[in-house]
């Protein structure tokens, strides 16, 4: 065995452990900054890659400065020769074997690199397979340290060597390995770095239409808080903002938990219900209310001479069972108006005026609640019971809390607890209704407009059993027009049981005698 093969086991030395060349043979890392720190053989594979010239005159003195005066060495020189060269680097192995000089074997290497043809049979296979060999293994080393392009560039040529086996008919003839290890490693990355500068393009694209993007919603983003905080000018006519808010407030984590679908009335101007025809809601009421013309004469004084709908605070009293919540819903509805109920007996301060935002259970107050679920900015609050509110202050009392919304004063500026801004509530109508006014304190009542809603009498039963008819078919599903009314000895029937007082007592009797005509037609 020679000592070249011996040598195919032994690893490279690391690349801080070639020998520094002076003179000419200096010339050979001194070219270019990028070669500095590489492994010799790497330095010459660069120098062939860059079209160097005198390359092999600059291996020849580095040789002859760690083996002055060696024959092969000069002839070598004198033809360059591939039969001298191998020879020489046959030399130069032995020598590295016998005097253990590692810097001689990366000679022997280096002297391969630059005088073997492209392998295009078995002749100098071997002797191509070490120099592949060697090449990868100072590209290992070198890769840990090296520059990305100077990476880059090594990868093309170790690779292009390794690969020139196999595309010995693909190359021109008369070019050496190394010159056509340089074509086919570029070849082989061509795909690899096209795709690498498209990817490099495309996130360049992307960061610049994210940034774009990013700026053009910020513009907008302000643009819209700009117009939120400019006032009235951005608002239509019959419309109102209840809510403004900035952005940095909708960006708030615990504000965003609370908002939820209130998002959709934030920063929005919300339409105000216009006053229609009072003729025609007088109408319609005293069809279902035809004993309660004063009180709706009363109501729907305060419209008079309005565009948008906004009563007065207005409290009903009146006995049980008169009617005084449905026509308080019936007013709302029939002047095109959403109705939030609000029952006293089970509210309070703290439930009815908002949840502060500290705790986990934070609620806007109800008559914005109110205003988000009819979407328009004057909806009706009917208080229901009002003389049944709690008495104990513990979580703050409704009495005291609903003075806020009533003042024009400060319902235009609530200071919601749970948003922690001031809302728009000016336009909300506030209707009541008590048994007695007996338990409300004084400022409640100085505040409401009081109205006494009365009881039917006997009297009143003609126009009122239309009325409960047809809202009896309106529970059912049906029309009107489909459940006739009542006949003569239903009539009478009504009448002998109910004379005078509660509606709800009346609705109930209606209901029983429709319910025996149903059954009575079904059996026939």
């Amino acid at each position: 065995m020679s000592a070249t093969d011996d040598a195919d086991d032994i690893d490279l030395p690391a690349p801080a452990d070639d020998a520094v060349s002076t003179g000419a043979a200096a010339d050979s890392s001194d070219r270019d900054e990028r070669l500095h720190g590489l492994p010799r053989l790497l330095r010459y594979a660069m120098l062939v890659t860059d079209g160097a010239d005198h390359i092999e005159q600059r291996l020849i003195a580095e040789i002859d400065e760690l083996c002055p005066q060696l024959s092969y060495n000069a002839a070598w020189a004198a033809t360059f020769g591939v039969d001298a060269a191998l020879a020489l680097a046959a030399e130069l192995d032995h020598r590295a074997v016998m005097q253990d000089e590692p810097n001689l074997r990366s000679l022997a290497d280096c002297v391969r690199l630059l005088c073997l043809p492209t392998p295009r049979d078995r002749t100098y296979f071997e002797d191509h397979r070490r120099v592949g060999k060697a090449l990868i293994q100072a590209f290992q080393a070198a890769s840990r340290h090296a520059e990305g392009a100077v990476c880059c560039d090594l990868e093309h040529f170790v690779f292009g060597w390794a690969a020139l086996p196999a595309c010995t008919d693909l190359l021109p003839r008369g070019a050496s390995a190394a010159r056509n290890a340089g074509f086919v490693g570029n070849r082989m990355a061509e795909h690899r770095v096209a795709a690498a500068a498209n990817a490099a393009r495309r996130k360049v694209k992307e960061e610049e239409e994210r940034r774009r993007k990013k700026e053009a919603e910020e513009k907008a983003a302000e643009v819209s808080e700009q117009a939120s905080l400019t006032g009235a000018q951005a608002v239509p006519d019959h419309h109102l903002m209840v809510a403004r808010m900035s952005s940095d407030q909708m960006k708030n984590v615990k504000l965003r938990e609370i908002l939820g679908p209130l998002k959709s009335i934030i920063n929005v101007a919300l339409p105000l219900v216009q006053v229609p025809p009072l003729h025609q809601v007088r109408s319609t009421l005293l069809f279902e209310f035809p004993y309660a013309s004063e009180a709706i004469d009363f109501a729907l004084a305060d419209l008079v001479s309005r565009t948008t709908v906004r009563l007065r605070p207005l409290l009903m009293v009146g006995d049980p069972g008169g009617g005084k919540t449905r026509f308080a819903r019936r007013l709302g509805e029939v002047l095109g108006l959403s109705v939030w109920r609000e029952d006293a007996s089970r509210a309070d301060g703290a439930v009815f005026g908002g949840t502060d935002r500290r705790w986990y259970s934070a609620e806007p107050c109800h008559p914005f609640l109110a205003v988000a679920q009819g979407k328009i900015a004057n909806p009706l609050v009917l208080i229901d019971e009002c003389e049944k509110a709690g008495t104990r202050s513990d979580y703050g009392r409704l009495w005291d809390c609903l003075l806020g919304f009533l003042e024009p004063e400060t319902n235009c500026r609530y200071p919601d607890p749970a948003l922690q801004i001031a809302l728009d509530l000016s336009q909300i109508s506030y209707v009541a209704t008590a048994n007695t006014l007996d338990p409300l304190p004084a400022p409640i009542r100085d505040r409401f407009r009081v109205v006494t809603f009365p009881k039917p009498g006997a009297g009143d039963l003609n126009a009122l059993l239309p009325a409960v008819i047809a809202d009896l078919a309106r529970e059912r599903g049906l029309d009107g027009s489909w459940v006739p009314p009542l006949d003569g000895a239903e009539h009478a029937a009504v009448a002998r049981h109910w004379r005078g007082g509660s509606v709800r007592r009346l609705r109930r009797i209606v209901e029983a005698i429709l319910r025996e005509r149903d059954l009575r037609a079904t059996r026939n």
